[in-house]
């Protein structure tokens, strides 16, 4: 163990996992051969039984943190890895994402640059299958209000592993909210927002992986995880009328394009079965035109 290692880490990065052994490894093996040594990785595993936990016994490295138990999914076990964390900065990483070898030095940059800041989102490439598609925000320092709007209107580029905040920032805010099992990050951004903006890095410093079991990838639960949502920030549709109409109109018109007729169908309903939603038709159709207009308008805040 060389010097540098044995000192206190700068970073703690924080990665939930459920019977993902062999991506958790990979996960793993792209944090640890980073090209800035001083760092923590806690790998909080919500109740594997894939021999997760023997597998990565087998890595001989001080900075794997493993923390085993069955907590109450992945957002419970963020916040158990952040209760551990021993570094002042927090990122996090999902069990099927894999960190490029500069992302917690650079990462880092940010804040030793910059005091004063809480909150960054990075760049990445998503893989799905044999397409790569560059998700890349403008480099940009967005207000608190800013960065609420970007975060409603779903013009920034978001995910779990591109987030990074310093740990008081976390804390202040309750972690994540165990409640939500989907749209999680959007739900902790729109906390943070409330007190700190966030900066925008169009640095490509992860890749995301299309996994078959990723919650955020299923097409089904969209409208109930987005009602969700909307139930604990009720805000957001008095601010914002159009927005919530035309994001349930938006996946809607979606289903329907591609013959998914049901999908479409039991969008619709869930979403007038929904207290914190609830539109007619009418309603949707004309939270679309004026949604969709607004949020075009927003894109030049926060993409290249």
């Amino acid at each position: 163990m060389t010097a540098k290692t044995e000192r206190s880490p700068l970073i703690t990065v924080i990665t939930p996992t459920h019977n993902r052994r062999d991506k958790v490894l990979r996960a793993v093996e792209s944090v640890l051969s980073q090209s800035m040594p001083r760092l923590e990785h806690i790998v909080v595993d919500d109740g594997s039984t894939d021999g997760t936990e023997a597998a990565l016994a087998r890595i001989r490295d001080p900075r794997l943190i493993y923390v085993g138990a069955k907590w109450r999914g992945a957002n419970a076990a963020r916040n158990a890895g952040i209760e551990r964390a021993r570094a002042p900065v927090v990122t996090f990483l999902d069990s099927d994402d894999v960190y490029l070898p500069h992302r917690v030095e650079r990462t880092l940059k940010w804040f030793d640059d910059n005091p004063a800041l809480q909150v960054l989102l990075s760049s990445y490439v998503s893989l799905k299958g044999n397409r790569a598609t560059n998700s890349v925000n403008r480099t940009a320092f967005l207000s608190p209000s800013m960065l609420e709007r970007a975060v409603v209107a779903q013009t920034a580029f978001v995910a779990g592993s591109a987030i990074t905040a310093r740990r008081d920032a976390l804390l202040a805010i309750g972690g994540y909210d165990s409640d939500i099992t989907r749209m999680q990050d959007r739900e902790l951004l729109l906390r943070l927002a409330r007190r700190f903006g966030a900066q925008l890095s169009r640095d490509i410093d992860w890749t995301k992986h299309s996994s078959q079991n990723s919650i955020s990838g299923r097409r089904a639960g969209y409208v109930e995880a987005y009602a969700d949502l909307m139930g604990k920030h009720p805000h957001i549709a008095r601010c914002y009328p159009h927005v919530p109409p035309f994001m349930i109109t938006r996946q809607i018109i979606a289903d329907l394009l591609k013959g998914r007729i049901p999908e479409a169908f039991a969008g619709y309903m869930a979403n007038r079965s929904s207290e914190a939603l609830g539109y007619s038709l009418p309603e949707l159709i004309n939270g679309y035109v004026h949604g969709r207009r607004w949020r075009r308008d927003l894109y030049d805040e926060v993409r290249d």
